[in-house]
């Protein structure tokens, strides 16, 4: 039995290992991550054995939907309510597929963490309050499973004043906090993020902010260009050039500047902003793949300033960008003192991080633990991430 608690080093309910399901579909638009965990502990003793882990891709009748609807000229207030409904059932067709093709039961299955589809993000509004919306309805979700869901986990770090993002550095400094060497976590998903672990880094130490984009860019351009989704193993990337003077102009954009906190989404790297990108490459003269060259030398550099002083012995890198070579060789060229790791290396898959971040978060909150990081995202207390909801009987 599930029960809210004060000590989760002495409460017996971390003696139980738990069948975790998490849920991760990010900025990329690519589908839902389904990661099948299981889960025992807490904090930095907690212990994670990963069962299965499936992604389901999006229709692209659906992504184009999503895309409209994460864009302010162009939502609908109507759309978006049918697709916070509509994801709920995506999503929980998803684990059905999973648990089918691993043979896992879902009677067998405790609990379900959910990220829900961010479709818009602004902790730092110029007019009116914080405020952050991620759909496809927790409540719903956990009806159609019958189990019950942890979901909408930015919301109370951004009532307490903060970013609401990242999420994962809990998990980064509860599984690679390393007591000798200075790390790095980087996870290249739609938008880039770092969690910054010093050795033997205490959880109120952790510093952890969004660099930018990742591949949320290089896909936009991709899509522009020859309609592809993403740019497979960077290889149209390296047909090009890089065109040092619209870097540079890239690179001046304001937020790279930012002081941390700071966290950013579609609302900065929008469908406008690659617009705007590609007929500035065109004036220029330069070629598809000089474009997305040069794009993707943006998500390098923007790594690489937000990561150097930071001096880490090891960067990890995670999410779909491990995957393009012309980000990673330009990861370990910018910080050649830095030992670049994939994180298959440490024995996890890359591409399902986020989603086994998701089972530990709803888990952590099951047990009564606030995952919060004030240090991380400047909210003014340790909020208590997820809502939880229980199915009917």
């Amino acid at each position: 039995m599930w029960q809210r608690i004060d000590s989760p080093e002495t409460s017996p309910s971390f003696t139980k290992k738990r069948t975790v399901i998490g849920l991760m579909s990010g900025t990329s638009l690519d589908g839902v991550d389904v990661a099948v965990v299981q889960l025992r502990g807490s904090g930095n003793q907690l212990e994670i054995t990963v069962q299965a882990f499936e992604s389901s891709p999006y229709p692209s009748s659906l992504r184009e939907r999503i895309l409209k609807n994460s864009e302010p000229e162009s939502s609908s207030v109507s759309e978006l309510s049918t697709l916070n409904t509509e994801l709920a059932h995506v999503y929980a067709a998803a684990v059905k597929n999973a648990c089918l093709r691993h043979g896992i039961e879902l009677k067998d299955v405790d609990l379900v963490g959910s990220h829900g589809q961010t479709v818009y993000h602004d902790p730092r509004p110029t007019i009116g309050p914080a405020s952050t919306l991620q759909i496809g309805d927790s409540a719903v979700l956990s009806h159609l499973l019958g189990i019950p869901v942890v979901g909408d986990f930015r919301n109370a770090d951004i009532a307490l004043g903060g970013q609401g993002a990242p999420l994962v550095p809990y998990f980064d400094w509860a599984m690679f906090t390393s007591p000798d060497e200075n790390r790095v976590l980087l996870n290249l998903g739609g938008i880039a993020n770092i969690t910054i672990l010093p050795a033997g880094c205490r959880q109120e130490d952790v510093l952890a902010f969004d660099t930018g984009p990742a591949n949320v860019v290089i896909d936009a351009l991709m899509t522009h260009f020859n309609g592809a989704t993403f740019d497979a193993g960077g290889n149209f990337a390296k047909k090009g050039r890089v065109d040092a003077a619209l870097l540079s102009q890239l690179l001046a954009h304001p937020y790279f500047d930012l002081p941390a906190p700071k966290s950013t989404g579609r609302e900065l790297f929008n469908s406008t902003y690659v617009a705007e990108l590609a007929a500035e490459g065109k004036k220029r003269g330069l070629s598809d793949s000089d474009i997305v060259a040069t794009a993707t030398e943006l998500t390098v550099q923007s790594i690489v300033k937000a990561v150097v002083g930071a001096a880490p012995d090891r960067l990890i890198v995670s999410g779909g960008g491990v995957h393009n070579d012309v980000i990673m060789s330009g990861l370990s060229e910018g910080l050649p003192r830095t030992k670049v790791d994939s994180l298959a290396q440490h024995g996890i898959n890359p591409d399902a991080k986020e989603a086994i971040c998701f089972a530990v978060l709803a888990y952590e909150a099951m047990n009564g633990v606030s995952t919060g990081m004030p240090s991380v995202t400047g909210a003014s207390g340790r909020a208590f991430l997820g809502k939880i909801c229980f199915p009917g009987k």
